[in-house]
């Protein structure tokens, strides 16, 4: 944009911001305190627009709206000053369609922030990298535990569904795993192509010394040959963490978080990504931002990480 073209706009933003203040003194009835607050959280929402290519307000989307938001948490703005700002953007488009007839709010359908919960915390695709390289995989434990972690980070499956995943529930030949999660539900979940061969390594190099009873049934075994336990995983996943130099608590859940989230960075949607999880309700799926197994497993393949082979692999 050129430079004559950025004073422009921001001139033009400046006027209808002290428009949108005498607006809600003499229309609204609002407070001098609040139209203080709301000029210059409308000002701030009106100059990202401008550092996003969108001049005009009644050029923003849904998307755009929550892309700010996100914006102000990454900032550091709580959830109420946040929840503040999306009222003064409501109040700024309800000031356009009134003033000015403007047709369109991609504030209406805009989840509140109050409805928010605390976004939890993912491990970055390095640090995933990182934690995945520490396991000894010359050896049986570390062959499983390598196996487990990219097993785990490649389903987004619950800690307790990876404890309890039996091996006649993967299909090597599908790239497929049948989970059953909260309340007995049965989902089916792509597998990587990366997670796949480590797990198919570990069924045959590992999991057959280590299966003491031929009858237990579940994929990752202890050094007993029985069933890991949530603490037996969660002790692996802390000494890699902590040998991959990852910084902060790192619990058996923060793999599945990290599962959610990079798919969601990669253009995965909300609706998938809730399918994935074996979430009832989308709702819960949200504090990160019905299609068939063909297409989730395509999905996978593009957007996941660790979806593909890469082409040179030592």
């Amino acid at each position: 944009m050129k430079e004559s073209t950025i004073l422009s706009s921001q001139t033009k933003t400046t006027e209808l911001v002290d428009n949108f203040g005498q607006w809600l003194i003499t229309e609204a009835g609002v407070c001098q305190a609040t139209v203080e607050a709301y000029v210059r959280d409308a000002m701030r929402f009106l100059e990202f627009l401008l550092t996003i290519g969108k001049p005009q307000p009644e050029a923003a989307e849904p998307k755009d709206i929550y892309a700010y938001l996100g914006f102000l948490t990454r900032c550091g703005i709580s959830a109420g000053s946040a929840k503040r700002n999306l009222s003064a953007i409501r109040a700024l488009y309800r000031f356009l369609a009134s003033e000015k007839g403007t047709p369109s709010d991609p504030t209406e359908n805009v989840i509140s922030p109050r409805m928010w919960r605390k976004i939890p915390r993912a491990l970055t695709v390095q640090e995933i990298e990182a934690l995945m390289a520490q396991p000894d995989v010359t050896s049986v434990l570390g062959l499983r535990d390598r196996a487990m972690l990219e097993f785990t980070y490649a389903t987004g499956m619950r800690v307790s569904e990876v404890i309890g995943f039996r091996v006649s529930d993967l299909s090597i030949s599908k790239h497929t795993a049948r989970c059953f999660g909260k309340g007995s539900r049965e989902r089916i979940v792509p597998v990587g192509s990366v997670a796949l061969r480590w797990v198919v390594r570990y069924l045959e190099d590992a999991r057959p010394t280590m299966a003491k009873d031929k009858r237990v049934e579940n994929l990752f075994l202890n050094r007993r040959g029985r069933p890991l336990s949530r603490m037996g995983f969660w002790k692996i996943l802390t000494k890699y963490a902590r040998q991959a130099g990852i910084r902060g608590k790192v619990t058996p859940h923060i793999l599945r978080h990290s599962f959610a989230t990079h798919l969601l960075d990669g253009g995965a949607s909300l609706r998938d990504v809730q399918q994935l999880l074996g979430h009832k309700d989308i709702s819960t799926t949200q504090i990160y931002a019905k299609v068939d197994l063909e297409y989730l497993r395509d999905m996978i393949l593009t957007f996941h990480p660790r979806g593909k082979e890469p082409r040179h692999e030592g």
